[in-house]
């Protein structure tokens, strides 16, 4: 029984070798279709894809609690409790009376849904800061639009949620860096693709080639 596993082991082991070299033998054929999908992948990227900008302005609610207690110290259930408002503000900023406010406002040629999916509100880490991120195609309209928000929703904040005041910690600016699309990580990942897709049909086409070639193949297949 222990010889039989030794030999199956030494069979596996000289199997792996064996795939080793195949690949080897393919490896200009794997790099010159990695070249290729790569210059793929950064052609379209550079010139098929169009490319869009974001813009963050960042806002911090203060409640009339915290306003009147200066001097208090949050335990951790109050912080969860802040975390669970943050929550609902972030509802609030996406809502449809925002979002439709913000379109005949600025006349956007945009339905509720299509600029819902333009917006991104999170909240860093462990605080009550909400950020709210717009996407597009213009850099100086996605300023307009996070600007545009960032007031809307105030105001239905102040009004919904009976709370002291909005304040401004940061508003949105031009930017001058695409979001996406990455050239170069995009250029990477195609030339990835088309090595291991090479490679798959490589391994694939010899596992399924049973034919006997060698000596070696006779004690293999025939014993």
């Amino acid at each position: 029984m222990e010889n039989q596993n030794q030999r199956s082991n030494e069979e596996t082991e000289i199997d792996l070798v064996e795939l080793f070299w195949v690949l080897w033998r393919k490896l200009p054929l794997m790099i010159a279709v990695g070249l290729f999908t790569a210059l793929l992948a950064f052609g379209g990227s550079k010139f098929l894809m169009t490319p869009t900008y974001q813009s963050v302005t960042k806002i911090y609610i203060l409640n009339k609690q915290d306003s009147s207690n200066t001097n208090v110290t949050y335990t951790y259930s109050d912080l969860q409790a802040g975390t669970q408002l943050v929550k609902d503000y972030s509802e609030l900023i996406k809502s449809r009376f925002v979002l439709e406010a913000v379109i005949e406002q600025l006349g956007l040629p945009l339905s509720y849904e299509k600029l819902s999916r333009k917006v991104t509100v999170s909240t860093p880490a462990d605080t009550r800061v909400i950020s709210i991120a717009v996407t597009n195609s213009n850099p100086v309209m996605a300023m307009k639009i996070a600007n545009a928000i960032r007031e809307t929703a105030s105001t239905h904040i102040c009004n919904v949620m009976d709370i002291e005041a909005v304040n401004i910690v940061e508003t949105a600016n031009v930017p001058t860096h695409k979001a996406s699309p990455s050239v170069g990580k995009n250029t990477m990942l195609g030339g990835m693709l088309g090595i291991l897709m090479v490679a798959a049909i490589v391994i694939l086409s010899h596992l399924m080639n049973d034919t006997i070639q060698t000596e070696e193949d006779v004690e293999k297949y025939l014993g």
